[in-house]
C-alpha cells in the first residue's frame, strides 16, 4: 500500500473546488496537498486518486508520490478558521496526500506537452472515465519542464453506484467514453497506436489496487471486505481493458 506518514502541522487551506483541500506538513517532513476523507465527495475519490495514479505511472506519466496521512484532530484545535476546523475533526485517521510540487506552473497548452504524453493521457482518461480533464479545468502541472497529471478523484464513477451492492461490470466495459471537451481531444489520432503499445496486464490492474489502504474501503452488500473491494475494482478495469468500445476514434473523413 502507499506509505503512510503522520500530519504535524495544518499549514493553509486551498481553496480551489467545494473539497478544500489543504497545504499540510508530515513527520517525514514533506510537504503535501491534503484531501480529506470528511470531505462532501467521501473516501470513494480518494480509492480513485490512488488507483489512477497508480495507472498513469504504469502508463509512464508522471503524477505526484501519494501517501496516506495520518490526521489527530487535535491538530485543528489550533486553527481559527471554522470551515477548516469541522473538516479537520470530520477527518480522523488516513486522509490522501498529494506531494507538493514547489514552482509549478498550470497547463500552458498543447506546445507543452509532447504529443505521445497527451495521447497517454488521453487513453488513461477515456480507460478510467475521468470527466474532470478539461479546458476549464486540465489538472495538469508544469514542473521542470514536464507535464504532471494530479486530480483522478472523479474517475472510476462506476463506484458510486455502488451503496447496494457491487453492480455488474460488463456495463462498464462497454460505456462510451466522451472525448469533446478534453484538453487533449486533438490527440484522437493517435490513440491506435497509443493502444497498441501499452501492455497492462490484470498483475498491473491488481498491483494498482493494492496501493490503497484498507481503511478507505469501506463495506458495500456482497463486499463487505477491503479484499471482496479490492477483488471488484480489479474485476471492472479488467472487463474494461479486454475490450475497446470506449476508446475514443478519429471521425471519419
Amino acid at each position: 500500500m502507499i506509505d503512510t506518514v503522520s500530519v504535524t502541522r495544518y499549514v493553509t487551506p486551498l481553496r480551489e473546488g467545494g473539497s478544500l483541500p489543504g497545504l499540510v506538513e508530515g513527520d517525514d517532513l514533506g510537504t503535501y496537498v491534503c484531501k480529506f476523507r470528511g470531505a462532501g465527495q467521501g473516501v470513494r475519490v480518494l480509492v480513485a486518486e490512488v488507483i489512477v495514479s497508480s495507472l498513469a505511472t504504469r502508463l509512464g506519466l508522471r503524477t505526484p508520490r501519494l501517501v496516506a496521512l495520518d490526521l489527530d484532530p487535535e491538530i485543528a484545535r489550533y486553527e481559527a478558521d471554522e470551515e477548516v476546523q469541522d473538516l479537520l475533526n470530520a477527518s480522523p485517521g488516513l486522509n490522501l496526500g498529494i506531494d507538493f510540487l514547489p514552482g509549478a506552473f498550470g497547463y500552458e497548452g498543447e506546445a507543452s506537452t509532447p504529443p505521445d504524453v497527451a495521447a497517454r493521457i488521453l487513453w488513461l482518461d477515456a480507460f478510467t472515465a475521468n470527466v474532470d480533464r478539461t479546458w476549464r479545468n486540465p489538472n495538469l502541472l508544469l514542473w521542470h519542464g514536464d507535464v504532471w497529471v494530479i486530480d483522478h478523484g472523479a474517475a472510476l464513477y462506476f463506484h458510486h453506484a455502488w451503496s447496494g451492492g457491487v453492480t455488474d461490470p460488463t456495463r462498464f466495459a462497454a460505456q462510451s467514453w466522451d472525448i469533446g471537451d478534453h484538453v487533449f481531444g486533438a490527440a484522437v489520432g493517435r490513440l491506435g497506436a497509443t493502444d497498441a503499445v501499452i501492455d497492462l496486464s490484470d498483475d498491473d490492474l491488481a498491483a494498482c489496487v493494492a496501493q490503497v489502504p484498507d481503511a478507505w474501503l469501506e463495506p458495500v452488500p456482497g463486499a463487505e471486505t477491503p479484499d471482496d473491494l479490492r477483488a471488484a475494482y480489479v474485476a471492472f478495469l479488467s472487463a474494461r481493458l479486454h475490450t475497446r468500445a470506449w476508446l475514443p476514434r478519429e471521425p471519419a473523413a
